[in-house]
């Protein structure tokens, strides 16, 4: 009998564990990675609470940025008219991202990234600012696929038409839109180069 309950105790003791160390924890990054994929179709009527977009938002704010300007900025489109309005303004890619919770505008302001002391640095230019708004919009889409949700980059935008609709400053470069919800169904594994087609050791 001392055995059975010593054997229960170390049972309900592994269990116990098991939840504490994560289990049921969040992704590991490799996960993350290896999940991560552009999504075109999400499931209907799911929804993205303000306060999970602000935890997104603010893991946007670890990305690095020229001289830490972070000059990229956000236009979230949450209710249904915002959403109808940018969904008739990004032309093709409609209905891949017709059932996204949330539409999202990624810019940049420019003048910032790229430049010391008002004076560009390189010949690149504003070409930082693109960069530095990239690399904020790959945390928020591998921060989304951490937290279960999934995301489409879309270049295919009016953006004359996003400005007037969301009072978007002269001052800021629209990139792209962004479709955040829910995978309704699992994308194929694209096929990637080798590393010898892009990398070169010296």
């Amino acid at each position: 009998m001392k055995r059975i309950a010593s054997f229960c105790a170390l049972i309900a003791m592994c269990a116990l564990t098991a939840c504490s160390t994560g289990n049921n924890s969040a992704p590991s990054f490799d996960e993350v990675f290896a999940s991560r994929r552009s999504i075109r179709a999400y499931e209907p009527g799911r929804t993205i609470s303000e306060d999970q977009l602000k935890e997104l938002f603010k893991a946007t704010q670890n990305a690095p940025s020229w001289a830490n300007f972070q000059p990229t900025k956000y236009y979230a489109a949450v209710s249904k008219e915002s959403r109808e309005a940018v969904l008739a303004l990004i032309g093709g890619n409609k209905n891949s991202a017709v059932n996204a919770s949330v539409l999202l505008i990624s810019t940049f302001e420019r003048g910032k990234s790229g430049y010391f002391q008002g004076q560009q640095t390189n010949e690149i230019g504003e070409g930082w600012g693109a960069h530095d708004n990239g690399l904020c919009n790959a945390y928020l889409i591998l921060k989304a696929r951490a937290m279960g949700f999934d995301t489409l980059i879309m270049g295919m935008r009016d953006g004359d038409g996003l400005r007037a609709q969301f009072n978007i400053p002269e001052n800021e470069t629209i990139m792209a839109v962004i479709a955040l919800g829910y995978r309704a169904e699992e994308p194929r594994d694209p096929v990637h180069k080798s590393l010898d087609e892009f990398v070169k050791f010296f």
